[in-house]
């Protein structure tokens, strides 16, 4: 009995325990398969790196294997790779000769800003889209909510970005153009490498004020998908909350409409809700190719479709594997969200 008594003390505890273990494990995963996947893809890294008066060297090939590891067997060349991570070394770019860590290190940042303002303005408008249109239900905001969310989720991104930065910045000049900051600016000190933050940081308003108008345009652009994917998921899961007897139990005890609202209903709504939060952030993460291109935002994505293009096969696997720990540690923020707000989570 005591021993039960025990493990019923901390069941987030050990819940948390699980969850970690189990991100390790998958941790492990993720460099298997992006190390097999990515020596599958078709293509020799030694013809798209070395010119052709020194693909007809036979020692000069040999050596270019040699130094990138890939004279070895592939179970060689992955224990090779996965001792490397361990040691915090991802190898060298072979298009920028330098580690892939400081290459990362350098434009995930980027991406972060991006994706991290994207995700902020999706949760804001579409949870309060969603909402408004549950409590409204079958009204004109309803209708007007659900075909705007459609649209969100119906346009092309790129179409929309190409069109977002034509209108706004060369035909109307409401916004600046393309990069982070204005070309005559430097870039606040690397604290964080989110040029918003260390800006804020450092005191530099107006190098914070120009990284803010940047960031809006691609940022409003990547977000205009997830808001109406948010709107419809919380619309959907607040009238399945409406209609429990708990929430007609607490509007019959006279209690205000804001205290049921946000005590009652969205509490008990959020779970769906953050996963859906959680699935699109990782999604905005790795998929800015293309609105990054379009603003030239110096970000993890143009870094991957460049490697990709050259066979940098260090720096494929390295962005893989960044991108695989961020959906980790994403998932693994959204089960804790979940023990910490739906207690029968966490002791299950």
């Amino acid at each position: 009995m005591k021993t039960t008594g025990t493990r019923a003390r901390h069941p987030l505890a050990r819940f948390l325990i699980r969850r970690i273990l189990i991100a390790l494990l998958l941790a492990w995963g993720i460099t298997l398969v992006t190390f097999v996947l990515t020596n599958m893809v078709p293509g020799d890294p030694v013809a798209a790196n070395l010119g052709q008066r020194a693909l007809g060297d036979p020692a000069i090939v040999a050596q270019w294997k040699a130094e990138h590891g890939l004279d070895k067997p592939l179970p060689e060349q992955y224990l090779l790779h996965l001792q490397g991570i361990l040691q915090g070394d991802l190898g060298t770019s072979q298009q920028s000769h330098r580690p892939v860590g400081d290459d990362l290190a350098a434009f995930v940042p980027a991406t972060l800003e991006l994706a991290g303002a994207a995700i902020l303005i999706s949760l804001v408008l579409g949870v309060a889209f969603g909402v408004v249109a549950a409590l409204r239900r079958d009204r004109l905001p309803d209708h007007l909510l659900r075909v705007l969310s459609l649209i969100g989720i119906s346009v092309p991104t790129f179409w929309l970005a190409l069109l977002a930065f034509y209108v706004f910045f060369y035909r109307l000049q409401l916004t600046p153009g393309s990069g982070r900051i204005d070309p005559g600016m430097t870039a606040p000190g690397p604290i964080t490498g989110l040029h918003t933050l260390d800006a804020a940081l450092t005191g530099q308003w107006d190098v914070f004020a120009s990284a803010v108008g940047h960031l809006i345009t691609p940022a409003l652009v990547l977000a205009l998908y997830t808001i109406g994917l948010l709107t419809r998921f919380t619309r959907s899961a607040v009238l399945e909350v409406l209609g429990q007897d708990y929430v007609r139990a607490a509007r019959a005890k006279g209690l205000p409409g804001r205290t049921v609202l946000f005590r009652y209903v969205l509490r008990s709504a959020l779970v769906p809700i953050i996963t859906v939060a959680g699935l699109a952030f990782g999604s905005l993460l790795s998929g800015t190719v293309l609105v990054e291109a379009i603003f030239a935002w110096p970000g993890v994505g143009q870094y991957a479709y460049k490697s990709a293009t050259s066979l940098d096969l260090p720096a494929v696997m390295g962005v893989g594997l960044v991108v695989g720990v961020v959906y980790l540690i994403i998932n693994l923020i959204v089960d804790v969200l979940y023990g910490i707000i739906d207690p029968r989570v966490r002791l299950q």
